[in-house]
């Protein structure tokens, strides 16, 4: 890592930031919205860029001085309307949960109803979530996944929103390891007369390569981050028909947000442009391979996995059979060098402080080049750990393992190249 110029201001701060670096690399990074960016978006995003304001639009700016911003956020906009296959697109949202709040403030009013995934059953805070802003604004009303199954009752979502009679309808989870049919939830939006809004931020990457349907076509409105997944900085992007593109626009700026961020937008740009290559599809194909062969070794030793399995890139462990809490459970793995996140799953009735689940992922270690092989590993480390959760000395050396395990896949720094010399 060269930073002299840090090293030399604030020497605290560089350690603190190689000691980061080192745990990145040394560790196995399995929170689902977690992965890697290449040292291009990096450099963007540590560029001169950070120094401009630029508030406005390209062509309709606020300040002066836009003759480079406006070539680099018009770049982002027809990258991400070209790779997403979209009317139109913002890039300009500071982050995914910003991106939710606009598309609100765009198309409905305050007090008015929506309806998302519940937080409990895989949803996110800001699909009306009861401890979220969202549920104080607008009345909020939630659809959960079957007990039995984990999967979405498009029945129950129906006979819902016909009772409810929504404004908007949410698409979209954090925590729900299958395919969603945008389709259905188009229909039912229409049935209602309700807008329908889908947030992929989890999924994008793999929307952009064709293995998760993408809701572009079946929705008014799609919201995403532009990590995750899609492997770029920590943004967010707002996808549309063209209808709905100027009331977007303005729920953006300057309804919600003041001048943009303007190295993230030009990172954003360099992350779609690695994504619009074969190499980024091959990498969307591999992430869900992994996260099919872990899920299925996971079962193999005895783990219990909502839905029985996976199509994404995400898997959620229900723990109740093997009588270890989430978290003590996650607090074991990330001793052992496999970082993961305790969270709650479809008719928990542990808090949410200490759930009964574990959602793990595989954007991350797919980065690194691991592949079907190394997920068996894997999951041999985790149920390890699962059967000796209270024996220092094997988490001791499944730890060790784990770390030899990294080193044999050090973090790419040039997906491209990387990728093209395999």
């Amino acid at each position: 890592m060269k930073m002299t110029a840090l090293k030399m201001y604030d020497p605290q701060i560089y350690e603190l930031i190689n000691q980061e670096e080192a745990r990145q690399s040394g560790t196995l990074r399995m929170i689902p919205s977690e992965n890697y960016v290449s040292k291009a978006v990096m450099e963007a995003t540590g560029s001169c860029l950070t120094n401009k304001y630029a508030e406005g639009y390209p062509g309709k700016r606020y300040y002066e001085g836009q003759q480079v911003t406006d070539l680099i956020e018009t770049l982002a906009i027809e990258r991400g309307k070209k790779i997403f296959k979209a009317d139109h697109c913002n890039v300009q949202a500071y982050s995914g949960s910003v991106a939710n709040l606009a598309v609100y403030n765009g198309l409905i009013e305050p007090g008015d109803t929506l309806m998302g995934l519940s937080l409990t059953d895989g949803g996110h805070l800001t699909h009306g979530w009861k401890v979220s802003i969202t549920s104080r604004i607008y009345k909020s009303v939630s659809y959960k996944v079957r007990p039995d199954t984990g999967l979405l009752d498009f029945n129950e979502i129906e006979d819902l929103a016909k009772k409810h009679k929504p404004k908007l309808i949410i698409s979209g989870a954090t925590a729900y390891p299958r395919e969603i049919d945008f389709t259905k939830f188009e229909a039912i939006a229409k049935k209602v007369g309700a807008y329908h809004v889908s947030d992929i931020a989890h999924i994008s990457g793999l929307v952009v390569a064709g293995i998760h349907m993408s809701p572009v076509p079946y929705s008014d409105v799609v919201s995403t981050t532009t990590h995750k997944t899609l492997r770029g900085p920590r943004g967010g992007l707002l996808l549309s028909k063209q209808e709905h593109a100027d009331k977007i626009d303005k729920a953006i700026f300057p309804g919600q947000q003041g001048g943009p961020h303007m190295h993230t937008i030009t990172a954003i740009a360099v992350a779609l442009a690695e994504a619009d290559t074969p190499e980024f599809m091959a990498y969307a194909r591999q992430i869900v391979k992994n996260s099919k062969r872990l899920a299925s070794k996971l079962m193999e030793v005895g783990f219990n996995l909502v839905t029985g399995g996976t199509d994404n890139h995400l898997i959620l462990m229900d723990l109740r059979n093997r009588n270890i809490p989430g978290k003590k459970f996650a607090k074991a793995l990330d001793r052992a060098r496999i970082v993961t996140n305790y969270n709650t799953i479809p008719g928990d009735t542990a808090p949410p402080a200490n759930p009964s689940g574990l959602r793990i992922g595989t954007p991350a270690i797919t980065s690194r080049g691991m592949k079907e092989d190394q997920m068996d590993i894997i999951a041999g480390f985790m149920n390890r750990v699962a059967e000796n959760i209270d024996n220092e000395s094997v988490i001791e050396q499944v730890e060790k393992e784990a770390l030899m395990l990294c080193s044999m896949f050090p973090i790419p720094e040039h997906f491209i190249i990387q990728h093209r010399e395999n």
